[in-house]
């Protein structure tokens, strides 16, 4: 196997047809537009890579990825432009074009934006110890990284409504019943069974993979930066809401939130 360095946090190593993109920002693998950037300049490198047949998105540490970290000091800038798309989300647009098969190795929390992440990937295989959650409204904002499109997609529009209202957190056994996750295994052995179905789909004949998923998805990189532009609409308003700012200092609390709609 090879490694190559996308950037200074993410990496590739090449097993076979099989590429392995890997998150380097251990322990909660917090995103941002830098992180995001870098996993969309891999899987375009890898989208020009004849020999690459599909993709296992995983990450070191102790969560899949953890979303935003609203502690960091100055993390987000609110746009002057109340209709400006956040940037963040044109990357994560460009991993959505990609067409070859891709794979999530989930092994800990994916929450907020970080669910968003998982839900670039055609497959998530994860085990009963991991958490999913969009969080988003439980924070005082409207969700992002175009989950509006595709947690109805995966789970049906009953059950990523009650995700997004709530906010709750759900395992990964419960994830796997509702069709969140397609592959329930133990902790150690996540990456192992991730690796292992993208090499099943390598196996198959390329471009009639590709062409196959193309027919599937057909449309979804359209309804994707459709919905980012809308999602960054309303976001870029709650940002500005006395319930946002609730909604942060309450998890930074560890407390139950008291919106007051303002």
């Amino acid at each position: 196997m090879s490694e190559t360095a996308v950037g200074p946090e993410t990496a590739v190593t090449r097993d076979g047809h099989v590429a392995i993109v890997e998150i380097r920002r251990p322990p909660h693998n917090f995103f941002d537009f830098k992180l995001v950037k870098e996993l969309a300049d891999g899987f375009e490198a890898l989208e020009a890579d004849p020999a690459c047949r599909a993709i296992v998105l995983c990450s070191q540490g102790t969560a899949f990825c953890a979303g935003a970290n609203f502690g960091e000091p100055n993390r987000r800038d609110v746009p002057d432009s109340p209709r400006r798309v956040n940037p963040l989300y044109g990357e994560a647009a460009r991993m959505f074009s990609c067409t070859k098969p891709v794979v999530a190795a989930v092994h800990g929390p994916a929450v907020g934006g970080g669910l968003g992440l998982a839900l670039v990937a055609d497959f998530r295989v994860t085990c009963k110890e991991a958490k999913f959650s969009a969080n988003f409204n439980r924070l005082g904002f409207h969700p992002g990284f175009g989950l509006t499109v595709t947690l109805p997609r995966v789970v049906g529009m009953q059950k990523a409504s009650l995700l997004f209202y709530t906010g709750r957190r759900i395992g990964g056994e419960e994830a796997h019943a509702i069709g969140l996750a397609d592959v329930l295994v133990p902790a150690a052995e996540v990456r192992a069974e991730a690796v292992k179905l993208a090499t099943e789909i390598a196996t198959s004949a390329p471009i009639a993979v590709m062409s196959t998923r193309a027919t599937l998805r057909r449309g979804l990189v359209d309804e994707i930066r459709n919905a980012v532009a809308h999602e960054s609409v309303e976001q870029n308003a709650h940002y500005r809401t006395a319930d946002f700012k609730e909604g942060v200092a309450a998890m930074a609390a560890r407390r139950t939130p008291q919106f007051k709609g303002c």
